[in-house]
């Protein structure tokens, strides 16, 4: 096939690097890519969030399957565009992906479907933030309603932080303040057809930045699949898996097709394992970042047939995807200043060093090609990803390759997957 994939993270080349892994003979583009990606397909300097200059490229290049990355070309109606020319796209069109793109669309959807969630009011003005954080108590969740690239979200117990979180927000749009619910995070996915979802393995990210869950919430410094310790509670992971698709995925999927948007494409369920049973902090309308870049590197059904089959309606005639029992581990490698105000320009080496360690590869998340040189161009740089046996094997060879890697001010987590590495 030849395939188009849209966006320019870590995420994306995760995708990229799952799709080369099949050995299929794949034509795969993507736009506008970043320089890792670069260095293993062809990239296009395309403006991903414009719907007219996608659809016109993928018309007249023959694309049979648009793969949309990141969740601004949904918000922005690309995968309508792309649809309406009879090009199979995965990823929901801009009414479905709502789910991510309007934290009150979605608080609405899993009240209407009897999706299990928190308690959550919407505040447009000050006085309503303050007058509804005495209500809901501390801990305080204050949450941007619309898109903030992960950065949008603060827990804390100190109220000033929390109203001060909430005016700056309210700058860009209304304010969620939810109920805190305490327990594990999971992240879950599943692809969706509009009618009919299959799920992929569980995965655990780390949102903080600093070591022990210190620090401020960022878009992720690493993750892990699968996770062992679900076995602990609920028998197994597919137990788990089973449930979560009968309270939350399979509902959610017939309530937007029942509102007339079918979504179609990547479903991202944050789920928190509370006391009470399993709740839904947030639905995401694609790929996590940077859980997909460990729960991809396991997956042993090819994922161009899954796209295409989500993209096409075809789900319901296949089995669940298969995965290895490795363990897969990733741990990100930021700017100095992230995620306030990451330094950027700084050269990178040591690549190939670190690509030399057995089980490892390296996803690009913001980098590019300065004349000899590759330098860092945003926060989150790279994404370290190693597969092994067990836990304890994959850390060692992740933070091996990450001690190997030189970027002046570069910041990454010690103590990514350690608790399940014992």
């Amino acid at each position: 096939m030849k395939i188009l994939v849209l966006g320019s993270g870590a995420r994306e080349h995760a995708i990229i690097t799952a799709l080369l892994a099949e050995e299929a003979g794949h034509e795969i583009v993507a736009a506008p890519g970043n320089a890792g990606i670069a260095a293993d397909v062809t990239t296009l300097a395309l403006d991903a969030n414009d719907p007219v200059l996608v659809t016109d490229y993928a018309v007249s290049s023959g694309v049979e399957l648009v793969v949309i990355g990141p969740e601004a070309p949904l918000v922005a109606g690309v995968a309508d565009a792309v649809r309406s020319r009879g090009i199979p796209v995965f990823g929901p069109g801009q009414a479905a992906a709502a789910l991510e793109g309007s934290k009150t669309f979605a608080k609405r959807i899993m009240d209407a479907a009897g999706v299990p969630t928190g308690r959550a009011a919407r505040t447009a003005t000050l006085a309503e933030v303050e007058s509804t954080l005495d209500e809901f108590g501390a801990p305080y969740v204050v949450k941007a309603d619309g898109l903030a690239a992960g950065k949008g979200v603060l827990v804390t117990s100190d109220r000033d932080a929390a109203i001060a979180h909430a005016t700056y927000w309210l700058q860009h749009g209304s304010v969620l303040i939810e109920e805190f619910l305490d327990g594990q995070e999971v992240s879950l996915f599943f692809f969706a057809d509009g009618e009919n979802v299959l799920p992929l393995s569980p995965a655990q990210d780390y949102k903080r930045l600093a070591d022990g869950d210190a620090g401020p919430n960022t878009g992720g410094m690493g993750a892990y699949s699968p996770l062992p310790w679900l076995d602990e509670r609920f028998g197994s992971e597919q137990a788990f898996v089973d449930e979560v698709i009968q309270t939350v995925a399979q509902p959610t999927v017939r309530q937007l097709a029942a509102e007339g948007t079918p979504f179609i494409g990547l479903l991202y369920a944050g789920l928190i394992l509370t006391e009470n049973g399993i709740r839904v902090i947030e639905f995401n309308a694609r790929f996590g970042d940077p859980e997909t870049q460990v729960v991809l590197p396991r997956l042993v059904t090819p994922l161009s047939g899954l796209l295409l089959a989500a993209s096409t309606g075809g789900l319901g005639s296949l089995a669940r995807p298969d995965f290895s029992s490795d363990a897969a581990v990733t741990v990100v490698l930021a700017s100095e200043g992230y995620p306030e105000q990451p330094v950027t320009g700084r050269v990178i080496a040591g690549l190939d060093a670190a690509a030399g360690v057995e089980g490892v590869h390296i996803a690009h998340a913001a980098t590019s090609q300065s004349e000899d040189s590759l330098v860092a161009t945003g926060g989150r740089v790279l994404n370290v990803v190693a597969v092994g046996p067990d836990f304890a094997g994959a850390r060692a060879r992740a933070y091996e390759a990450l001690e190997r890697i030189e970027l002046e001010g570069g910041q990454f987590r010690t103590d990514i997957a350690a608790r399940v590495a014992d």
